[in-house]
């Protein structure tokens, strides 16, 4: 079955494409993409579904071919998943955020909890406000447009210790170029330095933590720390994986995505 690409269009003037694969019927699972790229991070993950599952890839306002009003905080991007359900007619689905996606998807499990079955959290952090992101943070700061293809391929290289298909990195970083300097910074301060610790407890959803052991954007304590706090989560280790494990190993990331949306259907029974 292949992947079909369609826009939707939410309240507000807010365009949002996204990839849907298998079973319009079937158990619904929506993945949110990291800082800076689209619906394709996910491009690789999405055939090795089984056709049961309503996968439902999207790209997050302000990124690549999005379009709509030009404010990009955590709670603009929350608001829109909750919209993007209505669109698809969708009344709750497991949410699979990686890295700034798990920050969104945290949020939405917070906002919107009737509307999310379960969390699957990859390369996931209470906050990225932590020290061994400044340095990037401080380059963000500084960024000009066009912003600097090198700096964009530095960037998303960082994500990864494992090799990943041929032309994913280009792709990721074609995508990433679709971004202005100042969205780029919005998505920094109104998103990824988003701290939501002290809410983690309330979230009542099955969980599901994916953590890579290499993964040096989200180092593994970090991950625990997620899984900790969020009742029930349960903590799934990568061994040798980086901070995008989804791109390293689409194939295990899928059969345990699908495996704990077949869990999560049957406890909602």
């Amino acid at each position: 079955m292949s992947i079909r690409i369609r826009v939707a269009e939410l309240p507000g003037g807010v365009h949002l494409p996204y990839a849907e694969h298998g079973d319009p019927t079937g158990t619904p699972v929506l993945m949110l993409h990291g800082w800076s790229d689209s619906w394709r991070s996910f491009e690789g993950v999405m055939p090795h579904l089984p056709t049961s599952i309503r996968a439902l890839a999207l790209t997050v306002r302000g990124h690549a071919d999005t379009s709509g009003p030009e404010s990009h905080t955590i709670s603009d991007t929350s608001a829109d998943v909750a919209a993007f359900l209505d669109a698809v007619g969708v009344e709750s689905a497991v949410i699979a955020g990686h890295s700034m996606g798990s920050i969104v998807a945290q949020r939405v499990a917070l906002d919107h909890p009737d509307r999310v079955a379960g969390l699957v959290l990859m390369g996931a952090r209470p906050t990225f406000d932590r020290p061994n992101l400044h340095e990037l943070f401080a380059a963000v700061a500084e960024l000009t447009d066009p912003v600097d293809p090198v700096f964009i391929r530095d960037f998303q290289e960082s994500t990864v210790v494992q090799p990943v298909a041929p032309g994913l990195i280009d792709m990721a970083v074609s995508e990433s170029q679709k971004l202005t300097a100042d969205v780029w910074r919005q998505l920094m301060d109104g998103v990824i330095r988003v701290d939501l610790s002290a809410e983690l407890p309330s979230i009542a959803v099955p969980t599901l933590v994916i953590a890579g052991e290499c993964d040096d954007v989200a180092p593994l304590g970090d991950a625990g720390e997620v899984a900790a706090l969020i009742p029930g989560a349960r903590l799934a280790i990568y061994d040798d994986a980086g901070h995008a494990m989804h791109w390293e190993d689409p194939a295990r990331v899928a059969g345990d995505m699908a495996a704990f949306a077949r869990d999560s259907a049957a406890v909602a029974i």
